[in-house]
């Protein structure tokens, strides 16, 4: 099948693009590895964009322009070859999106994606949701650092701007070292970096949602799912009835469905939650307060390419492509361990493959790696999914492999 190529012109109205088409993402990694595989599995070519010649998505994809996400002629060639473009991380260039959205389908959107960039402007926005935050304070210069209300400490004083995976956050108690978290977090920046001063909250576990909305705002979700992050980094999802009450997954899903149709977005987000523990300050704010949202697939949602009839990556596809959004099903419990490159140095400094044999071994057992060349502590290197009949068994299954590759029981 050959793709039809859009028109060079402005945009007048989105086009529906069905299987034959070219569809483009911007950014190589394994999000956009998934995306791809999903796309050609559909019957899509694919054009990704991304400056690492060695990155997963771009050896997974049909064509692969290796160049900055604002140089200019990379934009313009992805623009001709594709027809639809969407993003596999936040921190894209939102000017980026903007450009290529005047001539070819872009989701998401730019506004969006710029909002979810910025964790003031996402806090902002989840406020006029009336989605419960945590207590917080915007910290743009030195001065604000002396108006910040006893309450907000402890707290967590994170960068607003270009933080993940624990990355630009750091732990304050007293306002001595809320000063030297703020002096840390500025480096040697030019200009004030703004934070965000969070209120530290009594967790008792956290979750997300994904939900993937349509340009008439049709919205499906996949299952609520609940996460353990370890050193900010996410370790296990657990997806399966009875991992959580079934009130407060709900209310997780109505916030999420908030969040989306308030961006009026098109495309697959995701939203974090906390669970507060009993307690005083749950009583006063609630039993779940959002953290923070993901403007394209997340890692908690890997579990679904496995357990569910539809993955948030097809998910992705249909909605840069226009097509029906059907509600996901999932067909079995499922338990996703992520696979850190930490894994490669359990016996020492040198990296050794895991044992994947012994793993593979287990029922249910369903191994991604992301073809990284080279394991690195704290870089993700790829996830492992168990299914089964019997969510306990599943649990028990996944924790023998925990064991096997080195990985702390949960």
């Amino acid at each position: 099948m050959s793709a039809t190529p859009a028109s060079s012109t402005t945009m007048s109205a989105p086009q529906t693009l069905l299987p034959g088409h070219t569809l483009g993402v911007l950014g190589g990694g394994q999000l956009g590895r998934m995306f791809v595989h999903a796309a050609q599995r559909m019957g899509y070519r694919t054009v990704v964009l991304d400056p690492d010649g060695d990155s997963p998505a771009g050896r997974a994809s049909d064509v692969h322009l290796r160049c900055t996400y604002l140089d200019e002629e990379g934009l313009r060639t992805l623009a001709q070859q594709t027809s639809g473009i969407t993003t596999e991380f936040e921190n894209v260039p939102a000017r980026a999106l903007s450009e290529l959205a005047r001539t070819r389908n872009v989701s998401p959107a730019a506004d969006a994606v710029s909002i979810a960039q910025d964790r003031a402007l996402e806090k902002a926005h989840f406020t006029r949701c009336q989605v419960p935050v945590a207590p917080h304070a915007v910290l743009r210069s030195a001065q604000d650092l002396s108006a910040v209300p006893d309450a907000l400490l402890p707290g967590i004083l994170k960068t607003a701007t270009l933080g993940y995976d624990g990355k630009g956050q750091v732990r304050v108690h007293t306002r001595e070292e809320l000063q030297a978290g703020w002096t840390q977090l500025q480096g040697a920046a030019s200009q004030p970096v703004v934070c965000v001063l969070e209120q530290m909250l009594p967790l008792a576990a956290e979750c997300s949602v994904i939900v993937a909305r349509g340009r008439d705002g049709q919205c499906v979700n996949l299952p609520v799912q609940r996460n353990l992050h370890r050193q900010g980094i996410l370790a296990v999802t657990e997806v399966f009835d009875g991992h959580l009450d079934p009130a407060l997954a709900q209310q997780a899903l109505d916030a999420a469905r908030k969040v989306a149709d308030g961006l009026s977005y098109v495309g697959v987000l995701c939203v974090e939650f906390f669970m507060l523990a009993p307690g005083p300050v749950r009583d006063q704010l609630g039993a779940l307060v959002v953290n923070e949202m993901a403007p394209r697939p997340h890692n908690s949602g890997h579990y679904s390419i496995d357990a569910c009839d539809i993955s948030q990556f097809e998910l992705q596809v249909r909605c840069l492509a226009g097509l029906p959004l059907t509600q996901p099903r999932q067909h079995s419990p499922s338990v996703m361990l992520n696979l850190l490159g930490d894994l490669w140095f359990t016996q020492g400094p040198t990296a050794r493959e895991p044992d994947w044999a012994a793993v593979l071994a287990l029922p249910g057992s369903h191994l991604h790696l992301y073809g990284k060349s080279e394991a690195r502590v704290g870089r993700k290197m790829g996830h492992l999914t168990f299914t089964g009949a019997d969510a306990a068994q599943v649990r028990q299954t996944a924790l023998q492999a925990a064991a096997v590759l080195g990985i702390a029981p949960f």
